[in-house]
């Protein structure tokens, strides 16, 4: 197979080594990453089955190698490439280039035991940061703002400089939780508020993400078993952990991605808050936070054996409170696995 690549971790999958300014290239058996010259020696000493290539323009050099080859066609994902970039290449050589959206993302679906491994260690290291960050909230938390949260879980999730993050962590409080992928805002945290915590890190490069949603008292913990004062929301709060457990103990290989969904989404249109659950179930994850499967509601993906997806029904009403919960599953042996 001919193809190039540009994003670093299609790149990273294919010789475990990547930079902010590679190109990686594979014709057949051979194979190059090309870099500048401020990676030599990282490249040198971390790149396996590729021939290191060091030079001052990436697309010049590939154009090169494959105006020099008797390669036809090359493989490429316009979804990681610039403009510049691309044409900058294809107008220097002749070779049929062939749009391939997703194409190493599609590769790595399913997931090797070494990648499983690294994911289900990223999520227990994950769930750590999260007591971590419980217990630093209890300690100073209450009465700092959104922002001031939001810095203090990055802090627990990163192991204070340790690991990189997947994303930036969302701390959202109350009605600001209402907003699936909430920023901080100068909102306070009291005793007795919702505070949702969606958050992971990345160990080896692959990533974890998890969602807790809890009623902040001085000795909450990020459990799923919460109990909150308001009735609407404790309804609502019980109406996705039910749709969350029942995605997780049904969840079987060989079904479509579309009928996982439907085990979180049926349960919560049951309850009358459909319309307020406005995502998807989950998406996969591995060296990108978000890969596929996509598990959402017109998803012809075939559930497998190996693939790693989260399941994270939620409901958000605008202006009062919004609930996720969210953990990553491996498939094995059929079943859904909490990592």
């Amino acid at each position: 197979m001919n193809f190039m690549l540009k994003d670093e971790n299609a790149i990273y999958y294919e010789c475990g080594y990547s930079c902010d300014n590679a190109l990686y290239l594979r014709l057949g058996k051979e194979a190059w990453l090309l870099t500048d010259s401020r990676y030599t020696l990282d490249a040198q000493s971390n790149v396996r089955g590729a021939k290191v290539v060091i030079v001052r323009n990436l697309y010049e050099k590939a154009a090169h190698i494959l105006s020099s080859s008797r390669v036809k066609k090359v493989l490429f994902d316009p979804k990681e490439w610039s403009v510049y970039g691309f044409e900058t290449i294809k107008s220097k050589c002749k070779v049929k280039f062939v749009a391939e959206p997703d194409f190493s993302h599609k590769k790595r679906i399913i997931k090797t035991e070494e990648e499983l491994v690294l994911l289900a260690k990223a999520a227990k290291l994950g769930a750590k940061a999260f007591k971590t960050f419980a217990k630093a909230v209890q300690k100073e938390g209450f009465g700092k703002d959104e922002y001031a949260l939001t810095y203090m879980a990055k802090g627990a999730l990163s192991g204070y400089g340790k690991y990189d993050l997947s994303f930036n962590p969302i701390v959202a409080i109350n009605a600001n939780a209402a907003k699936p992928h909430a920023t901080p805002t100068k909102k306070k945290l009291k005793k007795g508020d919702l505070l949702l915590v969606d958050a992971g890190l990345k160990y080896k490069r692959y990533c974890s993400d998890r969602t807790r949603t809890v009623f902040a008292d001085e000795k909450f913990a990020f459990k799923t078993k919460q109990h909150f004062s308001k009735k609407k929301i404790q309804k609502a709060y019980d109406t996705v952990l039910k749709a969350h457990d029942n995605a997780i103990v049904k969840a079987r290989s060989g079904m479509k991605a579309k009928e996982v969904d439907a085990l979180t989404r049926s349960i919560i249109d049951k309850a009358g808050f459909g319309e307020y659950f406005v995502h998807s179930t989950g998406h996969g994850v591995g060296l990108d936070i978000h890969e596929m499967p996509y598990i959402a509601s017109k998803s012809e993906t075939v559930i497998e054996d190996g693939m790693v997806f989260t399941i994270e029904p939620g409901i958000y009403i605008p202006g009062e409170f919004g609930i996720r919960i969210e953990d990553m599953v491996a498939i094995v042996n059929g079943k859904a696995k909490v990592l």
